[in-house]
């Protein structure tokens, strides 16, 4: 029940309690609880940097991994704690680590709209084009949230991205973007290159897929695409 409690602890942020704890007890460090976390995981998605730091410097496993197989980093990237980031990364957390259903920091950071950690991930090596069990990217996840800040930072890698890449349906950034009618993200897909006649293993294209609106606004940009180069 105590190790249970130092845990929740770590959770909230009681640096001066685990402290005590881990005097008390140095092997707690590597202990793990019911879901296989140490008391780094749980210091991680909680978001103290200062009792991060403190696990850090006494040793803590970085890229210990839980019942899921996510790592601090994947749980920091996932709560939106950037400072943890940066610093787990600086002490050599590996950024392309996924978890048992196939999901990178950078594709959780993708989905809950943290655009900074996306970019420090991004600037540390990070897969733009990694894939889950799915088989869909970060660029897929920000597509369907509607994330246009991330969307827009992933532009500036488009020497890597692969901004056509299809799920295990077929389904490409762009058939999402449309399926959830996000119309200002769909648009800079299609500046940026987005297949408008890619189809998906239901032999639907995007175009299938976006409303009545959607479909005037990508029509008249292709009007005024034409237009420009005549």
């Amino acid at each position: 029940m105590a190790n249970k409690t130092v845990y929740e602890y770590a959770y909230k942020g009681d640096f001066d309690f685990v402290r005590t704890k881990v005097e008390e007890d140095p092997l707690l460090i590597a202990k793990k609880d019911e879901s296989q976390r140490i008391l780094l995981h749980w210091a991680s998605v909680g978001g103290n940097f200062k009792l991060v730091t403190y696990l850090v410097e006494l040793g803590s496993q970085i890229d210990e991994f839980d019942d899921t197989e996510a790592t601090p980093l994947i749980l920091a990237s996932s709560a939106g704690h950037e400072e943890i980031v940066e610093l787990l990364i600086k002490k050599g957390a590996k950024v392309n680590h996924k978890t048992n259903t196939g999901h990178s920091a950078l594709q959780y950071a993708a989905s809950k709209g943290w655009t900074n950690i996306c970019k420090i991930l991004l600037e540390n090596d990070a897969d733009i084009n990694v894939t889950d069990l799915r088989g869909s990217t970060p660029l897929h996840r920000a597509a369907s949230k509607g994330n246009i800040a991330i969307i827009s930072l992933f532009m500036e890698f488009k020497d890597k991205l692969q901004i056509n890449a299809r799920d295990i349906y077929g389904n490409s950034p762009l058939h999402l973007a449309c399926e959830e009618d996000r119309q200002e993200e769909a648009l800079l897909l299609i500046e940026n290159g987005a297949d408008v006649n890619i189809t998906n293993k239901e032999r639907q294209t995007p175009l299938n897929y976006a409303s009545r609106v959607l479909f005037r606004l990508i029509q008249a940009k292709f009007e005024d695409k034409k237009e420009g180069e005549q």
